[in-house]
């Protein structure tokens, strides 16, 4: 029979907490330090430190002590007076001093006394007139040019006393002051704060604020941090139905598709502090410092609650332990990572702070870290489609006066695969040549260069050989014609042989449309396009030249895709042979990996792809050599052909890509 629970006692009048909906929702862990019964200061296991007046004394004794080392005179060597009148004879004292019978003063060159082996050497020496001399010495002294005073020799001067005497003290108490406020502030930063986090506070403000509307072209992924931004402000609602805020937010995906920029627009919105950091800053060579940075910045954040904090390339100390590239079982990555991890789902917890982390490799984070509880939502950031750089353009052009003829739908659809950091390149590269052209708006000829100078690369200067210039024309011309020719392939946008970069020339194919899966015949056509300038030598001057280099690597790269990756060979079938992204071993070696034989198929099948796909390059070029010379002669006459020019000067109809009639 189960036990009823037993009834809450009420809460009398006198005991209700009147402010306690004015509090807000967050709880701040930010412990003082603890003080013994006699209220000093103690350190985590409960021993008092010494107060600051006790360093203090024991700074002045050290100090008064060294003062008086330092300011203490040399002693003088007491000497016979015989010695003294024959050195004076000898010209070698330099100054006296008399008081009475007491004569003291310094020789010119040290003088050894006693004599011998066990004598030294002195300088300062003191002696006494004996009452009955009656040798005249102060008319001898007269005649050797000795100095002759009638006062005690000089001390050390007022200031020389008061820099030696109180220096060092308000040197220490400087330094001991200066150590006291950084550790004090630093809250367990360690000796000269070195302990103490490097992140960066950015409080939004009206002018600087970066928002939801300065954010384009990933409207899923900004729905889902919305809800973010709204529990934030809204807290008491989702509590009155038990929900929680998500503790971590993961945004992954290619460089410049956005994540900082939308880490930033989270923060504008929510209006809360935002503190950035990257990993890498965690990570010193002392052991210990990065769980202590760790640590600080997670105590900043819970004071300054409700605050999101943003680690930027996560996968710095985020990577999985325990592989075969750790080097050993509690390094200091691994020490931080695990003070990450206590910190987000720990036994304190951190309610109030939301974390937001950033990499470009999600598949090699720890998964620790991906458990609900930490990263709770994973957003992948992909790279935007055509609205989406359309929206983004917009975004980036509202301080850029553009002219009539610029259509950004047109830009938006000549630039598949690009993020928003690169079209953002591409409008202030588009700028940067409009007013070095000293136009009063930019234009879509602006804009074409500047496309042309992101994607093509720099044209270099360089005067290319009239025989060599030809044979680059054939080489781009053969890249070219099998663009054309080539059923479902990306049609030609531009040719050129202006050498820019490290290439002759280029040749630049790009899709109608936004393409997000490749079929095989596609991927070889792919290949074949990328063996066009090869075969075009091989046909024409029956050899072929270095200038295929980065042709073959491109065209292996895609067959051993094809192969090992996306299982398009028939004879090795749908088996993944290579590692995916990520997963590559740092020596190459992996004991699960495929054997031998199917290593040596591998190749073999890669192979037999390329062959077939030169030898189908060869066949198109020689059944089309009228086409391919017709376009490499207007490539000599123009240097840079568009589209339409060069469709045209192959004689290829661009609707259909075949040849006419």
């Amino acid at each position: 029979m189960a036990t009823p629970p037993e009834p809450k006692s009420p809460v009398r009048p006198d005991q209700r907490d009147d402010n306690a909906g004015d509090r807000p929702p967050w709880r701040v862990e930010n412990p003082r330090p603890p003080k013994s019964r006699l209220g000093r200061m103690t350190d985590q296991r409960g021993r008092p430190r010494p107060s600051f007046w006790t360093l203090l004394a024991l700074l002045l004794l050290v100090n008064w002590i060294g003062s008086a080392i330092m300011l203490r005179e040399e002693a003088r060597a007491d000497i016979p007076y015989t010695v003294f009148r024959a050195q004076v004879e000898a010209g070698n004292v330099s100054e006296i001093t008399a008081i009475d019978d007491s004569i003291e003063g310094n020789f010119k060159n040290q003088v050894k006394y006693p004599p011998g082996e066990k004598g030294r050497d002195v300088r300062r020496f003191s002696t006494h007139r004996p009452t009955f001399a009656e040798d005249n010495v102060f008319q001898l002294l007269a005649d050797k040019g000795v100095e002759v005073n009638a006062k005690s020799p000089p001390g050390p001067s007022f200031f020389e006393r008061l820099l030696i005497g109180f220096g060092p003290t308000l040197l220490f108490i400087g330094l001991l002051f200066f150590m006291s406020r950084r550790l004090s502030a630093g809250l367990g930063g360690g000796i000269g704060g070195i302990g103490k986090s490097k992140a960066t506070r950015y409080d939004p403000d009206a002018s600087k604020r970066v928002t939801f509307e300065d954010v384009a072209g990933i409207d899923d992924v900004e729905d889902e941090v919305a809800e973010i931004v709204d529990f934030l402000k809204n807290a008491e609602r989702y509590r009155r139905l038990g929900a929680s805020i998500p503790k971590g937010v993961l945004l992954s995906g290619p460089p410049g598709t956005g994540k900082t920029l939308l880490a930033r627009a989270l923060a504008g919105e929510a209006d809360v502090p935002f503190f950035s950091v990257s990993a890498s800053e965690f990570i010193e060579m002392i052991v210990g410092v990065g769980a202590s940075r760790v640590r600080d910045l997670f105590t900043q954040a819970k004071a300054a609650a409700p605050a999101i904090i943003f680690i930027d390339e996560l996968d710095a100390i985020g990577r999985a332990r325990g592989g075969s590239t750790s080097v050993g079982g509690h390094d200091e990555r691994e020490q931080t990572l695990n003070q990450i991890l206590t910190e987000m789902d720990g036994f304190t917890g951190t309610e109030g702070v939301v974390v937001l982390g950033a990499t470009n490799r999600p598949e090699i984070l720890d998964s620790a870290l991906l458990r609900p509880g930490r990263f709770d939502r994973r957003l992948v950031i992909s790279p935007p489609d055509q609205t989406g750089r359309k929206a983004i353009l917009e975004v980036h052009t509202r301080s850029v006066p553009l002219a009539d003829d610029v259509d950004l739908e047109v830009v938006a659809s000549s630039t598949p695969g690009m993020v928003g950091a690169e079209l953002k390149n591409l409008i202030n590269e588009a700028a940067i040549l409009a007013a070095r052209r000293q136009h009063e708006k930019v234009t879509l000829a602006d804009f074409n260069d500047a496309l042309e100078k992101v994607v093509l690369g720099t044209a270099r200067r360089v005067v290319m050989p009239p025989e060599e210039r030809r044979r680059t024309a054939y080489h781009e011309g053969g890249h070219a014609l099998l663009g054309m020719l080539t059923p479902g392939a990306d049609p030609v946008r531009k040719i050129s042989i202006i050498p820019r970069g490290h290439a002759l020339g280029v040749t630049f194919q790009s899709p109608e449309s936004d393409r997000y899966g490749y079929s095989a015949s596609y991927l070889i056509g792919r290949i074949a396009g990328a063996l066009g300038g090869r075969a075009a030598e091989q046909l024409i001057y029956g050899e072929v030249s270095t200038g295929a280099e980065s042709d073959l690597e491109q065209a292996t790269r895609i067959a051993r895709q094809m192969v090992g990756r996306w299982g398009m060979s028939p004879a090795i079938g749908p088996v993944s042979v290579l590692p995916g992204p990520g997963q590559e071993l740092p020596f190459g070696f992996d004991a699960n990996g495929p054997s031998q034989a199917t290593q040596e198929l591998l190749d073999s099948e890669i192979r037999r792809l390329l062959d077939e796909a030169a030898k189908h390059a060869e066949q198109v070029l020689s059944e089309h050599r009228a086409n391919l010379d017709s376009l490499v002669e207007a490539l000599l006459e123009s240097e840079t052909l568009d589209a339409d020019d060069a469709y045209r000067a192959a004689g290829i109809d661009r609707a259909g890509s075949t040849p006419p009639g």
